[in-house]
């Protein structure tokens, strides 16, 4: 009820969104001129030409890709009230199954560019110590920054365990005041240079492109397309804030990000000819434009909102890596709530994956220079991939020719981005993008080899319940056989036809035969809303076997204790079992009896002799055993710690294939003379 209070337009709702939504995206003055600045050499070279077209591209970029295509458009597809790359592929995955592709392809080069945002933000912040007037430590000592860097890091995920709720009650008001004191600077600024106004046009944008001022050409556009890498974050924080106070609070992050932009390159125009300045390279002027007595005070507040940007970041990969879990795209992670807060969470492989990236950045590039030669390749990607999918939303709603309009429009221009962002691979992009394809080949396997797998049961390893169901009806009234448990349960998949793994009903019968007062068969299916959770159960006409059918969404715990015991005392009160009553027991009386979960994990014994598996198949399944193995086990992923677990180890196929070289020979007995 509270979350959905705040997701309601107030002001509370609007200052907890400029602290959630906007950090990547609002810390992005500290280091967009400062690289296209470096494109350009030394200062000197910044003509008005340059300065004005590239401030006029930054703006409009803003206004094309965030504004119209995100705040706009985006927000629009919602997954009740969910947003993000997964929560809109689950809108449209029914249209086309290559679409699956968009949105892993999407998803990982998200996580991917994630490890630079942390490093490049609070790197640019720290670097603002080189502006301060007699400060030459830092000339001495040029590790200092990165040591600096990483300590502030290591501290923010060595935090993240123990829950950020407390922390995350300042973020709104630090980031009103960074927004507040950027737009204030940049206005202060404008005045050295009224002639950068002329950039509110988007003729400037287009002529620089074309510039021989401009020596990287289109390239250029690498660079400026880091103003607008937190976009994505927008559209996937919109489930924690809710649209209404990301639309009434954009307006005033625009302007203000507009006046620094403005100022900034008001800044450069009246610095770029003077002696003492005109010769100067790798120059920030979202620091030198500042007078020397509110420095010191710009970078403690640009330290604070770079954290708060790397902190927003962070929670942003956890709930990004959760929907990817929950709709069977990575496998299966430990998953904590630190706090009372539910939309918190913590996965500890992530925290510390993302840790050790980051800080590799920081060491590997020393410099946000140099960063900046990395950031933003992996992200145009997941652009590109979102205005796939919007692509596919807009049509699946009647409006085919928007629907054209938006991909050839934005397709169009990201691709542009895309091309011109490609120019920083030999710079070190190379690191986001092998991340990027690690995570998505990771991604693949775990999905496609899933697939794989169920279709080989289908076709080989399937068979019905209904064709067992006497023998375990039997089973259960089977007084010879000692007990095996009162409810025996196992996480299976059953299809419509009621069919199922050959190895459950081989685990039941075959292997040791367990009597059961009630057989449950669960089966967990993820849908395309976030917070889904029903059920339906089919007793085959028995009283003794279910067949239960959980619907769980992509944002809900798979803890099965949270719900089979709940299940079982609605049976037990509809009269569809009979009651469990036990003789014993610290509350009395008690009618549901003790749980035994059977957890089946499959090895691959036989595959590489199976002729029916080809060698895309054995990559994909096996692949998928490999990773289920070094991942949590089933039992911890579905809360069954503290529970009854039998963990039973299975062939992935229970029937080998016959080798056609296994002969018979008759025996030779020797035969030796009678003596």
């Amino acid at each position: 009820m509270r979350q959905q209070r705040l997701r309601q337009r107030s002001w509370l709702g609007m200052l907890i969104t400029l602290g959630v939504v906007y950090g990547d995206i609002g810390t992005s003055p500290l280091y967009v001129m400062n690289a296209i600045l470096n494109d350009a050499g030394a200062l000197k070279a910044a003509t008005p030409t340059y300065v004005i077209g590239c401030i006029s591209l930054i703006l409009w970029t803003l206004m094309l890709i965030t504004t119209i295509k995100y705040v706009l458009i985006a927000l629009r597809a919602d997954n009740h009230h969910e947003g993000g790359i997964f929560a809109l592929y689950a809108l449209v995955r029914q249209r086309a199954k290559w679409l699956i592709i968009v949105a892993l392809l999407g998803g990982a080069a998200l996580l991917a560019d994630g490890t630079l945002t942390p490093a490049v933000t609070v790197t640019s912040a720290i670097e603002g110590l080189r502006s301060l007037p007699n400060f030459t430590l830092l000339d001495s000592h040029p590790w200092l920054i990165p040591l600096t860097v990483t300590g502030i890091l290591l501290v923010l995920f060595m935090i993240q365990g123990f829950g950020t709720a407390a922390i995350g009650r300042s973020f709104g008001p630090i980031m009103l005041l960074w927004f507040t004191a950027i737009g204030l600077a940049g206005l202060l600024n404008i005045g050295q240079a009224p002639e950068i106004l002329r950039a509110l046009s988007p003729l400037p944008a287009l002529r620089v492109l074309f510039s021989p001022s401009n020596h990287a050409g289109i390239f250029i556009l690498g660079s400026v397309f880091l103003a607008t890498t937190g976009a994505e974050a927008l559209y996937s924080d919109m489930g924690h804030v809710g649209k209404a106070n990301i639309h009434a609070t954009w307006p005033f992050v625009y302007a203000t990000l507009a006046l620094n932009y403005l100022g900034q390159g008001a800044w450069v125009l009246s610095h770029y000819r003077l002696n003492g300045w005109a010769n100067l390279t790798n120059l920030n002027p979202f620091y030198a434009m500042l007078p020397n007595q509110l420095q010191i005070s710009m970078i403690i507040l640009a330290t604070l909102a770079a954290i708060i940007a790397s902190q927003a970041l962070i929670t942003g990969s956890y709930t990004l890596v959760d929907e990817a879990i929950g709709l069977k795209f990575l496998p299966r992670m430990v998953i904590k709530h630190p706090s009372n807060v539910r939309s918190q969470i913590y996965i500890g492989a992530v925290n510390w994956l993302l840790c050790a990236g980051t800080l590799l950045i920081v060491w590997l590039f020393q410099t946000s220079a140099h960063m900046e030669a990395a950031y933003g390749l992996a992200i145009t990607i997941t652009m590109l991939m979102t205005t796939l999918l919007l692509h596919q939303w807009v049509a699946m709603r009647g409006y085919r020719r928007s629907a054209l309009a938006l991909l050839l429009g934005f397709g169009s221009l990201e691709t542009v981005f895309l091309l011109a962002s490609l120019s920083k691979f030999i710079h070190g992009g190379y690191l986001t993008l092998a991340l990027t394809l690690l995570i998505f080949l990771v991604m693949v396997v775990w999905y496609f080899g899933k697939r794989r797998r169920l279709a080989y049961n289908r076709t080989h390893e399937q068979i019905s319940l209904l064709d067992y169901r006497q023998q375990l009806i039997a089973l259960s009234h089977d007084d010879r056989l000692p007990l095996f448990a009162t409810n025996l349960v196992y996480l299976a998949r059953v299809d419509q036809a009621h069919r199922l793994k050959r190895a459950i009903l081989y685990s039941i019968l075959d292997k040791r035969p367990k009597r059961a007062k009630v057989y449950w068969f669960i089966t967990i299916n993820e849908t395309n809303r976030p917070y889904d959770c029903n059920y339906h159960v089919d007793m085959l006409g028995t009283r003794n076997i279910v067949e239960v059918r959980l619907n769980l969404g992509f944002r809900k715990s798979q803890h099965i204790n949270l719900y089979l015991r709940q299940i079982v005392t609605e049976l037990i009160a509809d009269g569809r079992i009979d009651p469990q009553y036990s003789r014993y027991g610290t509350t009395q009386p008690r009618r549901v009896g003790d749980f035994k979960f059977v957890v089946q994990n499959q090895q691959i014994m036989d595959l590489a002799s199976n002729p029916l598996a080809s060698q895309l198949d054995r990559l994909l399944i096996g692949g998928r055993v490999l990773l289920q193995n070094i991942t949590p086990s089933p039992a911890v992923w579905y809360g069954l710690e503290f529970s009854d677990v039998l963990e039973e180890t299975v062939p992935l196929f229970i029937q080998s294939a016959r080798d056609a070289t296994l002969t018979s020979q008759a025996i030779q007995h020797d035969r030796h003379p009678e003596t």
